[in-house]
């Protein structure tokens, strides 16, 4: 029995009482359509039943961090292992992470900088070396005989405080005297200094007339000063009015550059001693953007020029006035467009009046007062707010009109010149993180170190190497180290966690991972599954979800869950070797592993409207200064290895070149503009991951708005009529008929602080949403509730004689959610549904002719079957007279397009160029195209 998991009688969500024996030890795959059932048996059952034994096994004191344990709806597992997931959820939204602290590979590069790197004088572009007490005695002795010098030991740097117990401990060790910011104090006087104030104190050691004979009491003097000061020395020449210091440690030969102890902490931007000072080691600075503030300079202030203030005009809010009366004390003309505005005046409205203003307001009450004050200019007033107000909401709106510019200071880098002057390789810390993994392996493997620096050292560089080869191992060899955290793909976030697991080395651990092949392009795909076997290899067990069929097929064993989704899957279809499944006829998973189902290459390719839409010169990241060509109508794929530069040129150059052209009336005739033809789209729909809402409130009723229908049905029973309930009564957004105490969430949020949010179901309405009075009324015999638990597709059944609710729900089960509930949290949407259900909502709306889709890996998630129906709807907008761009790695979609934009060839600087463009057959020939190569496998002759 040790060589075995046995399920028994799993009911946990859609799960239909299921008993399957996984075997231990071996790479397992779950297959199944997306909603079949296969997270709930994986993640929600197998992984939580291993963590809720795991956690329940410590003492109450260690449980308490690791917040409750819930156990799964089933009778028993045996074979269980500890359990470990490795989810595609991106966790980490600190601006603080980046790949290199994610993955603790930073920290290595710390020590090693701290032990080996050299410090560079950022002046003079020379190397500092540490000096020897012989050689500050040396330099004193350069000035000539007869000159006035004093030896000083800097005890305290620009420090705040009153600093008593240091100046009492220096009396009494004899000192007689002390410079303290430049002036000389005695010792023997009361010294009172201002605790909120910065000071530096010098101790006086000696003051001295030089002569050549004093060699002995220069040389104790620099000792002193040495040992009170850490290693720093002051030498002063009062008559010259000249400083020089000096530093045991590292000091420039030319004395305007001291570095100071250089320790690990040195080289984190996260540390005082470390971070640039100005943007506190973030690396940017928000500050107001006035391309955003004012996005057409073609309109007056009058007009809403001044975005902030374009509902504002000539009403009586107080804001408006105070800023329309520094408008009238300057005489600016409110009617002229902002482009014909002088320099002054434009300066004038971004920083406000440059002297104090008295005026009049009148408030919407009727009362009348006077002020006298400088009035804040658009920038002034954003910023200011932006930092002061306590709402979150109210800093969402303000942010709008912000963007984030690199910190002047240390431009972007994070850290302070001090850290940013040690280098390894002729490269500082920040330097190396911004190379690729790759790149830092190879120039890592070519060092040239001295004997006692890899002594120092091997440990260290050791450590360094084989994180970096897990990376390189899981196909990221694209990413830096200083890529932040929050712009990782989920699939790219899994990834990395997974090198982290491989590199800890650990055994007998269960690993259930969520498809780890996302975002991965077939040339790398083998490397990852050879890092999977390799898991398996040294103990492990593996539960994968995947529905690659690379992966499937080199599973040592496969669960195929199903058949259908939702409420039709739920059971075990079939388990054993790609032979067991595909002889079972009841699977779809076996059927398009056997070839009878398969998604058709497309007899013909549209040839498009004959338009073309052409972005110019795009540089962002990795891009060599592309011109690229979109031609409309078309069904466009764009493609390229991981890292190529896919997601810099369409959800970063061309999205917010064309935002920008459709958000401003002058855009299309500036000399400026990177786009041509941009007069032929209308309308940007972009389609992204990003969950529909953030609370438990966002659900696809409310975001499709078939809910808005739904409420006014409610209000129309004949019941709701005679209790006088307005469809406002069936909202859980507003008082009346939500329940009070979960104000219609369902749940209740448990704040946890330095722990994640829990969410508990409310003890009053029983996660119902409303109070008892509204769950009274009835539709066909079911409450609002009931039809919020509804699936799509019996919600589609419910409402079939009702077509304004019908056709909405029916395009959701177009995209393939006919088994999510109308009701679903936002919160438990994987990021594919959540695509799925926009997608679906904008197909609501009437095609123009003229509308761009953009679509980044609309596959995520989906098996064979579903993405055979995505590809129908996509074709279908197409079909319309639209344009769809689809950022994609799968080949039955890349086989699907008319039209595909190759980018590579390699990742990260090996990238960003444009390999090939043109039709699935004329990619399909390119010699050196990576996709070309996967591509003529697809299409065969």
């Amino acid at each position: 029995m040790n060589d075995k998991i046995i399920v028994k009688g799993a009911k946990e969500n859609n799960l239909k009482n299921i008993d399957v024996i996984i075997p231990r030890n071996k790479f397992v795959v779950f297959t199944g359509l997306s909603g079949s059932g296969k997270s709930s048996l994986a993640f929600n059952t197998i992984y939580e039943e291993g963590r809720r034994r795991y956690v329940d096994s410590l003492s109450s004191y260690a449980r308490q961090f690791l917040g409750g344990t819930k156990k799964p709806n089933v009778e028993s597992i045996e074979g269980l292992s500890p359990a470990i997931s490795i989810e595609q959820k991106t966790v980490h939204n600190n601006p603080r992470s980046i790949v290199g602290t994610v993955t603790e590979i930073y920290d290595y590069f710390r020590l090693l900088y701290a032990r080996i790197g050299k410090p560079y004088c950022p002046n003079h572009k020379i190397e500092i070396t540490a000096q020897r007490s012989k050689d500050i005695i040396d330099s004193v002795f350069k000035y000539p005989n007869n000159e006035k010098i004093y030896i000083l030991s800097p005890v305290v740097t620009n420090q705040k405080g009153t600093h008593q117990v240091l100046l009492a401990k220096l009396k009494r060790d004899g000192f007689l005297r002390v410079k303290i910011n430049d002036e000389i104090f005695s010792l023997d006087k009361d010294i009172t200094l201002d605790k909120n104030k910065k000071w530096t104190i010098e101790i006086i050691i000696d003051r001295l007339v030089l002569d050549s004979d004093m060699h002995a009491r220069v040389s104790e003097a620099i000792e002193i000063a040495l040992e009170y000061s850490n290693g720093l020395v002051t030498i002063e020449a009062p008559d010259k009015n000249t400083k020089q210091s000096f530093s045991i440690y590292h000091s420039c030969e030319h004395g305007d550059f001291d570095m100071p102890k250089i320790e690990p902490k040195l080289f984190s931007f996260n540390a005082p001693s470390g971070m640039c000072e100005t943007c506190k080691g973030i690396g940017v600075l928000q500050q107001a953007d006035i391309s955003l503030i004012i996005p057409d300079d073609s309109l007056s202030i009058n007009k809403g020029g001044i975005k902030y203030f374009k509902n504002l005009v000539n009403t009586s809010n107080l804001e408006w006035q105070e800023f329309k009366k520094m408008l009238e004390f300057y005489h600016i003309d409110c009617d002229k467009p902002l482009y014909d505005l002088t320099e002054e005046e434009l300066n004038i409205i971004k920083y406000g009046s440059y002297e104090d203003i008295t005026f009049r307001l009148v408030s919407e009450s009727g009362n009348i007062f006077e002020r006298t004050k400088h009035i804040e200019g658009i920038i002034e007033k954003l910023e200011r707010k932006y930092v002061d107000t306590a709402s979150e909401e109210a800093r969402n709106y303000y942010k709008k009109y912000l963007a984030e510019s690199p910190c002047p200071k240390c431009k972007g880098m994070r850290l302070n010149p001090y850290a940013l002057a040690i280098k390894i390789a002729n490269l500082n810390i920040y330097e190396m993180s911004n190379k690729s993994i790759d790149e830092i392996y190879e120039i890592l493997a070519k060092l040239t170190l001295t004997d006692i620096e890899k002594e120092i050292s091997e440990l260290i560089l050791n450590e360094l190497n084989h994180r970096l080869k897990f990376l390189i191992n899981v196909g990221l060899q694209y990413l830096t180290l200083n890529r932040k955290a929050e712009t990782l793909s989920g699939g790219e976030a899994q990834r990395i966690r997974l090198a982290t697991q491989i590199g800890s080395n650990l055994t007998g651990v269960l690993y259930v991972l969520d498809e780890p092949s996302i975002g991965l392009h077939q040339k790398d795909n083998q490397k990852l599954l050879n890092s999977l076997k390799h898991m398996v290899t040294i103990g492990n067990s593996l539960i994968v979800v995947e529905h690659d069929e690379d992966t499937i097929r080199q599973a040592d064993f496969i669960v195929d869950i199903g058949p259908l989704a939702g409420e039709h899957g739920g059971k075990i279809i079939a388990t054993g070797s790609i032979e067991d499944i595909e002889k079972v006829k009841e699977s779809i998973t076996g059927k398009y592993l056997s070839g009878e189902c398969k998604i058709e290459i497309p007899k013909t390719r549209r040839s498009g409207n004959g338009k073309v839409l052409t972005l110019k010169n795009a540089k962002t990241n990795n891009l060599q200064n592309l011109t690229v060509s979109f031609p409309l109508g078309k069904f466009i794929a764009v493609t390229g290895v991981s890292g190529s530069g896919k997601s810099s040129l369409i959800n970063q150059e061309l999205v917010n070149n064309l935002n920008q052209y459709l958000n401003s009336q002058s855009y299309d005739i500036r000399e400026d503009s990177k786009l041509i033809g941009q007069l032929n789209v209308d309308k940007l729909i972009q389609v992204t991951q990003s969950p529909i809402g953030r609370t438990p409130r966002s659900n696809p009723a409310t975001y499709t708005s078939v809910f808005d229908d739904i409420r006014d049905i409610f209000a129309n029973v004949e019941e709701s009529k005679i209790r006088g309930y307005i469809r406002s009564r069936f909202s859980f957004n507003v008082p009346g008929g939500r329940c009070d105490k979960c104000q219609g969430d369902g749940v209740i949020k448990i704040e946890m602080h330095f722990l994640p949010d829990v969410y508990v179901m409310c003890d009053h309405c029983e996660g119902k949403r409303y109070n008892l009075e509204t769950l009274e009324i009835k539709y066909h015999g079911k409450n609002i509730n009931d039809v919020l638990n509804m699936t799509i597709e019996q919600a589609y059944t419910f409402f079939i004689q009702r077509s304004k609710i019908r056709d909405k729900l029916e395009t959701l089960m177009e995209v393939g959610l006919g088994y999510i509930t109308l009701g679903q949290s936002a919160t438990t949407l994987s990021g594919g549904e959540a695509q799925r259900v926009k997608l679906a909502t904008y197909l609501q709306k009437k095609p123009t002719g003229k509308s761009i889709y953009v679509l980044d890996e609309p596959t995520t998630g989906l098996h064979s079957y579903d993405i055979s129906n995505l590809l129908k709807v996509l074709n279908k907008i197409v079909d319309n007279g639209d344009t769809v761009i689809v950022i994609e790695h799968n080949l039955d979609v890349v086989k699907c397009a008319d039209y595909i934009i190759d980018l590579g060839p390699d990742g990260g600087s090996g990238g960003g160029k444009i390999i090939v463009t043109g039709t699935p057959e004329q990619v399909a020939k390119h010699k050196y195209s990576y996709t070309a190569e996967y591509l003529r496998k697809i299409l065969g002759d």
